[in-house]
């Protein structure tokens, strides 16, 4: 599990999350508590990843993505909203804060999970090729990249999350 205090990892989205985090040195060096919010798939039915794939979904042709054994992180959009106000308010929060729910799950999982919340089978799977294809490289940072992140500050500092686990929290969403 990544947690924060982990190691970065490589490629496009590791290295914005870096430049972002040491832009805000100065902030730090300067005496000023500051949060960085680094965000896993935040689930919301009107926007986002989530609100991209409930169209194939819905027409029973969702499916796992490549092998499916990447891990997911996510998030509720409910949760999401809860944590900026807990890291506005806990002055003990500072630094990086993985803002994902405490189960990530992988590709496979979070597939047949959307599938039940939807009632639809979800038994077309993308191959790896086909997504590359279609994306280039951002099919490997965004689709096929696992990461099995862990909130350990959020949890830590006994944030209350509204959806830990996806059934429950996919099925918020989906209303």
């Amino acid at each position: 599990m990544l947690r924060e205090e982990s190691a970065s990892g490589t490629g496009f989205l590791a290295e914005v999350c870096r430049d972002w985090e040491a832009a805000t040195k100065p902030a730090v060096d300067a005496g000023i508590r500051v949060v960085n919010l680094r965000f896993g798939v935040i689930l919301c039915a009107t926007g986002g990843a989530l609100a991209k794939m409930l169209t194939p979904f819905r027409l029973g042709l969702g499916g796992v993505l490549g092998d499916g054994r990447q891990w997911m992180s996510w998030v509720a959009l409910d949760d999401v909203v809860g944590v900026i106000s807990n890291a506005l308010a806990n002055e003990t929060l500072r630094g990086p804060v993985n803002v994902v729910a405490p189960q990530p799950v992988t590709n496979r999982e979070f597939t047949k999970t959307l599938g039940r919340a939807l009632h639809r089978p979800a038994v077309c799977p993308v191959p790896a090729f086909a997504l590359r294809l279609a994306l280039g490289e951002m099919a490997d940072a965004l689709l096929l990249a696992s990461q099995r992140a862990e909130p350990a500050k959020l949890l830590a500092s006994g944030f209350p999350f509204r959806f830990p686990k996806l059934g429950d929290a996919l099925q918020h969403v989906l209303g």
